[in-house]
């Protein structure tokens, strides 16, 4: 059977239950599968592991934030199946609570090593912590900067170290 996403959807769900993962909404390229935040490790983990689908390889991860209005966020995880010549995009939608609070999911870190500069990214930029991260701090803007600028409801500092930040 050819590797498509509805048959890597149906082996997930197969593997840990109906309500495991369903179809994105989105219309993407590549293919998306929307997995609870719940199960995102475990399905990581059995995607990269199953000779089936042997999504060896983490392209790339992106932090979304859908606006306080939209009170989500979300992460989407790009993997590729160089065996099978696949690729597959993974999303997960975490309910984003008012800053200074960020939103959770656990890292993958531990089942692709590129997931930890991707998550540290993330985490940078978007403000999504990752559980369990080997490292997680900041790796694009110095440690004692405040907030996160791709957040909606970033607020720029008028000053830096004394400097003014002038846009």
């Amino acid at each position: 059977m050819a590797l498509t996403t509805d048959h890597i959807l149906e082996l997930i769900r197969k593997k840990f239950g109906e309500a495991s993962a369903e179809l994105s909404d989105i219309n993407s390229s590549p293919p998306c599968i929307t997995v609870g935040k719940e199960f995102l490790l475990q399905v990581c983990e059995y995607l990269k592991d199953n000779p089936e689908t042997s999504f060896d390889m983490l392209a790339c991860i992106t932090g979304i934030d859908n606006h306080p209005a939209g009170n989500t966020m979300e992460v989407i995880y790009h993997l590729n199946s160089i065996p099978n010549e696949t690729q597959l995009a993974l999303r997960i939608i975490l309910d984003r609570p008012v800053f200074p609070d960020l939103p959770e999911a656990d890292s993958i870190a531990s089942v692709w090593s590129t997931a930890n500069w991707h998550e540290r990214e993330t985490y940078d930029l978007v403000g999504i912590r990752f559980r369990n991260h080997p490292d997680l701090r900041r790796i694009l803007l110095p440690a004692d900067w405040t907030g996160h600028p791709l957040r909606k409801d970033y607020k720029t500092d008028e000053y830096y170290h004394n400097v003014k930040i002038d846009y």
